[in-house]
């Protein structure tokens, strides 16, 4: 009876770590459903504390450090000198990197991980995408020319024209 509990225990477990998985890890990239996935990530980052933030760096760039002049000479301000609006706004800018970056197979993400602003990385990986997209819609239209095309050979059998089917 004990072992019937224990089972049932690790079972109600594994459910609840896969439901709350899905809220504490961005969903994956499928490159066949880019667009589903883009969609699915924009929900993701504005489901996070901050959200909206996040997904405007994304969407428009990351924050524009402000400057100060110290004896005539003008430098950008250090983490600890920003405002606590902008704080939230530079800690957004990393998150949103971050998130992305969790969310791309190691394929793609050998191929974008050095950008550091959030909004050229969306833009690298849905280019990476449409590319895809196109070799996909590409791919399909030949086949289905090809498909047209097929027909039976005079004097061939049912089962050599199922073969060259196949």
């Amino acid at each position: 009876m004990d072992s019937m509990i224990l089972i049932r225990q690790r079972n109600t477990l594994s459910e609840y770590m896969i439901l709350s998985g899905a809220d504490n890890h961005p969903p994956m990239l499928d490159k066949d459903l880019y667009d589903s996935w883009k969609s699915i990530m924009e929900l993701y980052m504005q489901n996070r504390e901050h959200g909206i933030m996040i997904l405007e760096s994304v969407e428009h760039g990351p924050l524009i450090w402000p400057t100060i002049e110290e004896n005539r000479v003008i430098r950008t301000k250090k983490y600890a000198e920003l405002s606590a609006t902008e704080k939230y706004q530079a800690d957004c800018d990393m998150k949103a990197i971050n998130i992305i970056l969790q969310g791309l197979p190691t394929d793609i993400y050998s191929l974008v991980n050095h950008h550091r602003v959030a909004k050229d990385l969306w833009e690298k990986v849905q280019l990476l995408m449409q590319g895809t997209s196109l070799i996909k819609q590409e791919r399909e239209c030949k086949l289905y020319d090809a498909f047209d095309k097929f027909a039976h050979i005079k004097g061939e059998s049912l089962h050599q024209y199922y073969l060259r089917f196949t």
